[in-house]
């Protein structure tokens, strides 16, 4: 009997149960639940839609419409040229700026290599280092020929060290093969010659023709050749070897009439 009352009781509790969770306040509860999720789902839609900004026209008058249309032309034009034209390679203007800097370099060896020479009228000769060394070795190989003869005999009409030298001889055989010019047999007609240029006697030079006048006929008749320090080359006369003498004997003083310069950077061969 008791166990029957008990089961009542725990059937009867269970309907109670049953009941309260059927109750009104349940579908509330859910509707609210609804209405949440739908307004965090409206919210989140929300946040993704981009938003659209609306930009106010200005109001322009209608020149100013005119040159920012023109302007914008221009630049889409400009950006097009731009865009269609070929870029230049790196490797392509290392070359050039390397074979510039080569002429450069080019410009700066030739400047390096000329240098400047006095002219004997006054002007200057700009001369190249290998024309400079050409016209030293001129120099040098006339002296050489020159001082080669010393002590042989003086023979009139000679020109040949095998057969001896007159005066214009001497000089002929040491220039003949070192100008460009034709150089005269006699000692007159070298001391009137236009390609080789009269030097007044403070300036003589080595390799400088010195003339003289020995018989007063109003011609040069005797040549010899200025080695520096107030001396000069001859073959004097016949009899005599040819020999070194100095100016300032007071015989080739009185008879001293002028000198010439065979010898140039133009003349040189």
């Amino acid at each position: 009997m008791r166990l029957l009352i008990t089961l009542f009781i725990l059937a009867f509790a269970q309907l109670f149960l049953n009941v309260a969770s059927a109750s009104p306040q349940t579908p509330v509860n859910a509707s609210l639940h609804k209405a949440e999720k739908k307004s965090a789902r409206e919210d989140e839609r929300r946040k993704r839609r981009p938003v659209k900004t609306s930009a106010k026209k200005s109001r322009l008058p209608a020149s100013q419409k005119s040159k920012v249309k023109k302007q914008q032309k221009i630049e889409t034009a400009s950006l097009s040229h731009s865009a269609s034209k070929p870029k230049k390679s790196s490797s392509s203007s290392r070359k050039r700026y390397g074979h510039q800097r080569t002429l450069s370099s080019i410009k700066t060896t030739r400047a390096a290599n000329v240098q400047k020479v006095e002219a004997d009228d006054g002007t200057t000769i700009k001369m190249s280092k290998s024309h400079r060394l050409r016209y030293q070795k001129a120099r040098e190989t006339a002296m050489t020929k020159l001082m080669g003869q010393l002590g042989k005999p003086y023979q009139w009409g000679g020109s040949s060290p095998h057969t001896g030298f007159d005066c214009s001889g001497l000089v002929w055989y040491a220039y003949k093969d070192l100008v460009k010019f034709r150089i005269p047999r006699t000692a007159n007609e070298m001391y009137h010659l236009r390609d080789a240029s009269p030097i007044k006697r403070e300036s003589l030079e080595k390799g400088d023709l010195v003339f003289f006048r020995i018989n007063g006929r109003g011609t040069a008749d005797h040549v010899g050749v200025y080695l520096g320090n107030g001396k000069f080359i001859q073959s004097p006369r016949t009899g005599k070897d040819i020999q070194i003498s100095a100016l300032s004997e007071d015989y080739w003083q009185r008879h001293y009439i002028g000198a010439r310069r065979m010898m140039t950077p133009k003349t040189i061969r």
